[in-house]
């Protein structure tokens, strides 16, 4: 029984030694943490007070643009319609356009002349065909002769002439101007070109400008009709009540 009485003290007193040992340790520590965290501190709150100051200044220009975009945005509005019509206007047609591209010649064979061989007006199949073939070489705009190739451009044989738009295609030269963003690449594919090669079954040679330059093309002269439309109703503009 003593022994086991002596076996718990022992316990309790190592446990309470080492609790006296801990709470000893700690309140002798922060004296020496708190000198050699002194600097530390001090950097830190420097940092943070730097930092703070940053921000205050970014929060301030942000501010600024904001205020001056508002301005601008109640300022500008008309600019912008300008802007956004104009830009309708030549993804339609309508305005003159100038960039890199290359420009086409089709004229009758020389051989042909030579030995009296009849030479026929240009066919509107193989002059559309040709077109085609431009738009899937990636032109972004065609002339014909002066005449812009837009999306409602009408090509064909009226009384034996081939005419675009209305305008004839009677007499040679005819002259093709291309626009495209990579007109090196839309000039190499022309000269493999197979339509380029059946225009020599009417009599017809198409030469292609050597070096790709800049071209202007005019814009579309006449008025485009717009078919198939109708004004809204008026119980429509509201939508659905």
């Amino acid at each position: 029984m003593n022994q086991r009485k002596g076996f718990v003290f022992t316990i309790v007193a190592t446990i309470l030694g080492f609790m006296l040992a801990i709470q000893f340790q700690t309140i002798k520590e922060p004296e020496i943490q708190e000198t050699r965290d002194t600097w530390e501190i001090r950097g830190e709150l420097l940092n943070e007070l730097q930092t703070q100051s940053k921000l205050v200044k970014e929060i301030r220009a942000l501010e600024e643009s904001i205020a001056d975009y508002k301005t601008d945005m109640t300022s500008s509005k008309e600019q912008v319609l300008k802007e956004t019509l104009e830009d309708l206007k030549q993804e339609a047609g309508l305005t003159a356009v100038k960039g890199p591209g290359v420009v086409l010649i089709i004229k009758p064979v020389p051989e042909a002349i030579v030995l009296g061989e009849e030479v026929n007006n240009i066919s509107p199949e193989l002059l559309k065909r040709l077109i085609n073939e431009l738009n899937m070489y990636d032109a972004e705009h065609i002339s014909v002769n002066g005449q812009r190739v837009i999306n409602t451009t009408v090509i064909r044989d009226i009384n034996g002439q081939t005419k675009i738009d209305g305008y004839p295609l009677t007499d040679y030269p005819i002259e093709i101007k291309v626009i495209a963003e990579d007109s090196v690449k839309l000039s190499d594919r022309l000269k493999v070109s197979e339509s380029i090669e059946e225009f020599f079954i009417d009599n017809l040679e198409v030469n292609i400008s050597n070096q790709p330059s800049e071209v202007t093309i005019p814009a579309y002269k006449e008025s485009i009709t717009i078919r198939h439309m109708e004004p809204a109703l008026e119980s429509e503009k509201g939508g659905n009540t």
